[in-house]
């Protein structure tokens, strides 16, 4: 089975990934991770306004298999959080790295994305 590693991506090997959009990162699940968790029913965010730092965890996704920490893949400040998730975690699932975004995130240093792995490395890891 092959899984989506969209190319605009860096991805932590924890599997969550980021994307800079404007000044913000966007983070949420790979697609492969929401397929190993299976039907997510219930995600847990921090508040925006909230610091969040690289690695450490930010949050929970709950699942019909498992309930697993979500790890900070950049550190910043929470400047959005999907409230769409609340009513229907199910978009993680659905459109991992569009609907089914988690966070958006004020980066405190822009390099700590370059540390990220990158779409191909990333691809590799989950082969």
């Amino acid at each position: 089975m092959s899984f989506e590693v969209p190319e605009d991506c860096r991805y932590l090997d924890s599997h969550e990934w980021a994307r800079s959009e404007d000044g913000t990162v966007r983070v949420g699940i790979s697609d492969f991770a929401q397929d190993e968790l299976g039907d997510v029913v219930f995600v847990e965010l921090p508040s925006e306004g909230e610091e969040i730092t690289k690695g450490d965890d930010f949050g929970v996704v709950e699942s019909i298999k498992a309930v697993s920490d979500l790890y900070a893949p950049i550190s910043g400040t929470v400047t959005a959080i999907n409230d769409d998730l609340v009513d229907a975690p199910e978009l993680v699932n659905d459109d991992p790295y569009g609907d089914g975004w988690m966070l958006e995130v004020d980066i405190d240093d822009e390099s700590e994305l370059d540390a990220l792995l990158s779409p191909e490395e990333y691809g590799d890891q989950i082969a």
